[in-house]
């Protein structure tokens, strides 16, 4: 048998097509280092949380994955990075704000979350506690609720920004018991604690590691934890459901995230290694220092959650009728 010229010079052509195809679909994943975009500043607690993190998964990815810090709109300006990427050699860690809280507070938000951004895993919770200045007059969260319903509208609250968990976790607060609070933005959690401290504002309700030196010190009273479970830095002071309120859930999340764009098995295979890093000893000892509860679970249950966040806060900033400053 013989075959035409122009028959094997045709073969030639598309050989290199097949075989590049073939490389496409079965090539090993990672093939090169990954990025993992960590929308934050360097030394905060995202930053922390990527830093174990990355180390973890570098050792069982045999990739370098290297942090790379690209702050701005609430950690949306780092995840917009992430979602418009083409494949899983760049993932990022994201926050309530940027996976859930956002795209009901911005007109034009640049991805959507689930999709464009797609859920890897959750990687930690922090419990987020009730207090007030040690000079307000309270010592339990009875006695808070007696003052704040027989003064509405006096006292304030401060928050770490309009629109962000602690705002939006005090505005759910109110809602469910009832009561009367005036909202103070500040910029981050360090300065609405700086002025919570020095009894500028009376309240805040912010992550547990900011608030914690001032509450040892006997500046600020612990009143609530605002979470299912009591948090082990804070082991005397109860939870919200256990004093009435179970819808007052506020717990700040970082999850995983990789572009939608991603093969479905790199993504699996980004999970696999990110779920045996949160299983190291230093990483969970490193997260708790920070008042980090490690997470878990499959992606598709982190997806779920993640829809469960959208909603309720999404019900919140209506109820509140908050808008972006």
């Amino acid at each position: 048998m013989t075959i035409s010229r122009r028959s094997a010079l045709a073969g030639l052509a598309a050989a290199p097509l097949v075989h590049r195809a073939a490389q496409a679909q079965g090539a090993a994943f990672p093939s090169r280092p990954l990025t993992l975009v960590v929308p934050f500043p360097a030394g905060g607690p995202a930053d922390i949380f990527g830093r174990y993190l990355a180390q973890g998964m570098t050792a069982n990815l045999k990739q370098q994955v290297v942090v790379e810090n690209k702050s701005g709109a609430a950690g949306v300006t780092g995840m917009d990075y992430v979602a418009k990427a083409s494949d899983a050699h760049v993932m990022g860690i994201y926050s309530a704000s940027a996976g859930a809280i956002m795209q009901s507070l911005m007109e034009k938000m640049p991805y959507r979350p689930g999709i464009d951004l797609a859920p890897v895993i959750l990687l930690v919770r922090i419990q987020e506690v009730l207090v007030v200045n040690a000079k307000f007059g309270v010592s339990t969260f009875a006695e808070l609720m007696t003052k704040l319903k027989a003064n509405p509208g006096k006292f304030s609250y401060g928050s770490a920004g309009t629109g962000g968990i602690t705002h939006l976790a005090t505005e759910l607060f109110k809602r469910e018991t009832g009561t009367d609070i005036l909202h103070v933005p500040y910029r981050g959690a360090a300065p609405a604690t700086n002025d919570l401290v020095a009894d500028t504002v009376q309240i805040a309700l912010l992550d547990i590691p900011v608030l914690l030196p001032h509450i040892r010190s006997g500046a600020l009273k612990a009143l609530a934890i605002s979470s299912d479970t009591r948090a082990a830095l804070l082991p005397d002071v109860p939870t919200m459901r256990e004093l009435g309120y179970p819808k007052v859930n506020s717990d700040n999340w970082y999850g995983l995230g990789s572009p939608g764009a991603a093969l479905r098995k790199d993504r699996e295979r980004l999970h696999d290694a990110a779920t045996a890093a949160l299983k190291s000893k230093e990483l969970i000892d490193a997260y708790a220092a920070v008042g980090g509860i490690v997470g878990g679970g499959s992606s598709e249950e982190f997806a779920t959650f993640q829809r469960l966040e959208v909603q309720k806060w999404a019900e919140v900033i209506k109820a509140a009728n908050v808008k972006l400053e």
